[in-house]
């Protein structure tokens, strides 16, 4: 039985196309702990499926359910301070570092502020910088700010490290594992194979709109589907 805060999808459907969706008639359990990895070819639907869960996009078929209720149950605004998302290229906004972060939570002080920086491993004495100064790495770890002070309780990935250098996917892959480790779900699109490894606890494969398969890289090691066993770099 799965996890009454895990997302649940039935039948699911979905892209621009209705007629010739990206993700077609999917059924699956996305696990509420941990570090989930969606892996797969480009094209896949990772991203897709990824969006569905903080209604950035609607399925065209189907339903979706997260804590025993229809994500169409759910105000929007409500959902997305609960199911939070970073993206590939971090969004930044005129203004500082502050400015930035009370785009989360406008009534945010300097203070609680400061704390949140250094939650993902930022000095407080960023607050004051303008957030168009900061290096890559940086704002990605800005943004992962921005999204905790909502106090998520899941935090969507969608290829955050893709843009960064060496040292600052490090950093942000850390910080997922730290987010993963007290409590926050979290779900993380990547199509590389060792930055899977080194943090999936889950793994769902995705190939041609339809999930392929779910589990722990131990199983999908042994997968006897050769695409399955690519996605996760299986040794």
């Amino acid at each position: 039985m799965s996890s009454p805060d895990a997302f649940e999808l039935i039948g699911v459907s979905a892209g621009p196309i209705a007629g010739d969706p990206i993700l077609r008639s999917i059924d699956l359990v996305i696990p509420a702990n941990g570090v989930t990895v969606l892996a797969g070819p480009s094209g896949a639907g990772k991203s897709t499926l990824l969006r569905l869960l903080n209604r950035l996009d609607d399925p065209v078929a189907g339903e979706i359910r997260w804590r025993g209720r229809a994500l169409t149950e759910w105000p929007p605004t409500e959902l997305r301070r609960q199911v939070a998302m970073v993206f590939q290229r971090p969004p930044l906004f005129a203004g500082t570092v502050l400015d930035n972060l009370r785009v989360a939570r406008a009534d945010v002080d300097a203070e609680r502020a400061g704390h949140v920086l250094e939650h993902v491993g930022l000095d407080q004495e960023l607050l004051g910088q303008e957030a168009e100064s900061l290096s890559g790495g940086e704002a990605q770890r800005m943004c992962v700010a921005r999204a905790l002070l909502t106090d998520p309780a899941v935090l969507l990935a969608d290829e955050p490290t893709a843009a960064l250098d060496r040292a600052a996917r490090a950093t942000v892959e850390d910080l997922g594992r730290m987010l993963a480790d007290s409590g926050v779900a979290v779900i993380w699109v990547s199509h590389d194979t060792d930055q899977l490894r080194r943090l999936a606890d889950h793994v769902i494969v995705l190939a041609d709109g339809a999930v392929r398969a779910v589990g722990h890289l131990s199983e999908l090691d042994a997968s006897p589907d050769p695409l399955v066993r690519q996605s996760v770099g299986a040794p």
